[in-house]
C-alpha cells in the first residue's frame, strides 16, 4: 500500500517501484529468489495486460476519444511501422545486433504502455484532444506490435512485409468487430437484467471485457484490441452502479500491475544488465529523440495539429511493462540472443520511464499546453434499478465546476415521471422545494420511471454543461426548448448567468432550510 501511495503522488508510473520490489526479492537481491520461468511470466503478463486494458477502456470517455480516433489509429499503425524501422536500424548499426534481434527490439519498444500512460496522463492537466490521442494509441498499438513480435520471433525466415501488413489489418478488423459487438451486447444485458446484488455488477462488467479478449483470440483476431474496445463501450453505456464498478476495476488494475511488475523484477538477473546498459541507453536515445518524434510528426501530418502538441506527444510515448512482457516472447521461442534482447529492453524501459514520466508536466508547462480550467466538469451519475417499481434511482453528484450550481430545482425541467426527491448537502439531507437552489458539492437523489430514465439523465447532464438555459442554447436533453434563431444570441447571456450563479447565495427563498 505504501508503494501505491508513493507512485500515485510522485508522478512516476508504478512500474519502477514494483520492478524494484521484484528485483530486491530476486537473484542478487535480499531474498535471492531464483525465478527464470519466462513462459509463466508471459502468460501472467498477458492476463494482467488484459485487466489493465479493460480498466483503461472503462475510464476512457467517448466524447474525448471520438475526435482522436483517426489520429490514434494512424499513430498506432503507421507510426509503429516508422518507429520499428528507425529503432531496428539503430540497434543493428550502432549496437551490432543481427537484423532479427534488432527488429524484435524495434517492435517491442514501439508499443506505448497502457498502464504507464493511464497512470501518468490522468494526473497531468492536458487538453482532452491530446489525452484522447495518447490513451487511444496506448490501447490500440499493443495489437500490431504483438503481431510483429510474434512474427519476428518465429522459427524460420521472417515473412514479407506485405504479408505482415495484411495479417495486422485482418487481425485488427476482427478484434475491433468482436470487441464492439461484445461490449454492446454486454451493456444491453446489464442494463436490462437486474442482478440480485449490487456487488455483482462490477464482476459482470470485467467478465464481459475478458470474454471479449477470449472471443477475439479464438477468432484469430486481436484480443487486446477487442478487450479495450469492449471496455470502452461498457464504460460509456451508463451502467447501473457505475462508481462501484469503476472503483472495482481500478483496484483490480492496480493488483494486476503489482503482480506483473514484481514478477518481471524476479525474472531479471541484475548483474547481467551491466554489459547491456550502454547499448540500451543508445537504442533508447534513438527511440526517444528520433524514432518517436518522426512517427508522431509523419503520422499526424494530415491532422494539422500544432507543432508544440506534436512535440508533447513525442515525449509522452511512455514505455512500461508491456515492452518487457513482449520481450519474453523470443525467450519462449528460443531465439538466439533473446536474453540480451530482454536485458536491453529492461534497462531501456527503466531509464527512459524515469526520465520521461516526471518531466512530462514540466514540458507541458514549458510548451504552454494545459487543460482549460474553466472547462465544465462532468456530472457523476450512478443508477440503481428499482426492478419491482419499474424505475431507477439516480444518484447525481454536482462537481465544483458544474453549471448546475445556482440552478433551482424547478429550473432543471425534468421530464414528467422524474423528480428530485432528496438533496444531501454538507452531510445533511433534506427534501427540496421547487425553489431550492442547488450548490456545488450537492448530491441529488432523482427517481425516474423506466421510460424516461435516459431522458432524465440526458437533461441533468445538459443542465450541468449549459446551466438553466441549456435547452435554449441547443444543449441536448429532455425538456429542451425550441432553439430557433435566438439560441446563438443567448450564449453571452448564459455565460453571464453562469458566472453570476457562482456568486449568488446558496438559498434565495429559504426553501432549502425549511426542509432540513
Amino acid at each position: 500500500m505504501a508503494a501505491v501511495r508513493i507512485s500515485s503522488r510522485s508522478g512516476l508510473p508504478s512500474l519502477l517501484l514494483y520492478l524494484g520490489i521484484g528485483i530486491a526479492m530476486g537473484q542478487d537481491g535480499i531474498f535471492d529468489v531464483k525465478f527464470d520461468n519466462a513462459e509463466l511470466t508471459q502468460v501472467i503478463g498477458y492476463a494482467a495486460l488484459v485487466v489493465i486494458l479493460a480498466e483503461g477502456g472503462l475510464g476512457t470517455k467517448w466524447k474525448e476519444v471520438k475526435p482522436a480516433l483517426p489520429a490514434a489509429a494512424v499513430l498506432s499503425t503507421v507510426g509503429v511501422g516508422i518507429s520499428v524501422g528507425v529503432t531496428a536500424s539503430a540497434a543493428h548499426y550502432l549496437v551490432g545486433l543481427d537484423w532479427r534481434q534488432a527488429l524484435i527490439i524495434g517492435a517491442v519498444v514501439s508499443s506505448t504502455d497502457a498502464a504507464a500512460v493511464f497512470s501518468v496522463l490522468r494526473k497531468v492537466p492536458l487538453p482532452s484532444r491530446i489525452t484522447g490521442v495518447l490513451e487511444a494509441e496506448s490501447g490500440f498499438n499493443d495489437a500490431p506490435v504483438v503481431i510483429l513480435v510474434v512474427a519476428f520471433s518465429a522459427v524460420g525466415p521472417v515473412e514479407h512485409w506485405y504479408v505482415l501488413v495484411g495479417e495486422i489489418a485482418l487481425e485488427l478488423a476482427i478484434g475491433a468487430a468482436i470487441g464492439l459487438a461484445v461490449g454492446w451486447l454486454g451493456a444491453f444485458g446489464i442494463r436490462h437484467v437486474a442482478l440480485p446484488a449490487s456487488g455483482l455488477y462490477p464482476i459482470a462488467v470485467m467478465a464481459i471485457a475478458v470474454t471479449a479478449y477470449a472471443a477475439g483470440a479464438m477468432a484469430h483476431g486481436s484480443g487486446f484490441l477487442a478487450v479495450y474496445l469492449a471496455a470502452m463501450v461498457l464504460g460509456n453505456s451508463k451502467l447501473p452502479h457505475w462508481p462501484a464498478t469503476r472503483g472495482f476495476a481500478d483496484g483490480l488494475g492496480w493488483l494486476a500491475q503489482i503482480g506483473m511488475f514484481v514478477l518481471l523484477g524476479l525474472l531479471v538477473t541484475p548483474h547481467d544488465l551491466v554489459d547491456d546498459f550502454w547499448p540500451a541507453v543508445v537504442v533508447g536515445l534513438v527511440l526517444t529523440a528520433v524514432a518517436r518524434p518522426l512517427s508522431v510528426f509523419i503520422s499526424l501530418a494530415p491532422f494539422r495539429l500544432p507543432g508544440r502538441e506534436k512535440a508533447l506527444m513525442s515525449w509522452a510515448g511512455l514505455r512500461g511493462a508491456v515492452p518487457i512482457i513482449l520481450a519474453t516472447i523470443p525467450m519462449v521461442s528460443g531465439i538466439e540472443g533473446s536474453t540480451r534482447v530482454f536485458n536491453i529492453v529492461f534497462v531501456l524501459v527503466i531509464v527512459y520511464t524515469l526520465l520521461q514520466g516526471p518531466t512530462l508536466p514540466w514540458l507541458a508547462k514549458a510548451l504552454k499546453i494545459s487543460d482549460d480550467p474553466s472547462e465544465t466538469a462532468d456530472l457523476g451519475i450512478e443508477s440503481a434499478p428499482l426492478e419491482r417499481l419499474r424505475g431507477h434511482l439516480l444518484s447525481v453528484e454536482v462537481p465544483g465546476r458544474s453549471k448546475m450550481h445556482g440552478v433551482e430545482v424547478a429550473e432543471l425541467r425534468l421530464p414528467a415521471g422524474a423528480a428530485v426527491t432528496l438533496v444531501v448537502r454538507d452531510g445533511k439531507s433534506f427534501v427540496p422545494a421547487p425553489s431550492t437552489v442547488l450548490r456545488r458539492g450537492d448530491e441529488l437523489l432523482v427517481v425516474a420511471t423506466d421510460p424516461v430514465r435516459d431522458a432524465t439523465e440526458a437533461r441533468l447532464r445538459a443542465v450541468g454543461e449549459g446551466g438553466k438555459l441549456a435547452g435554449w442554447l441547443g444543449t441536448g436533453g429532455a425538456g429542451r426548448q425550441d432553439n430557433g434563431p435566438a439560441g446563438p444570441h443567448l450564449a453571452k447571456l448564459a455565460r453571464k448567468l453562469g458566472r453570476g450563479g457562482d456568486d449568488r447565495p446558496g438559498d434565495r427563498t429559504g426553501g432549502t432550510h425549511a426542509h432540513h
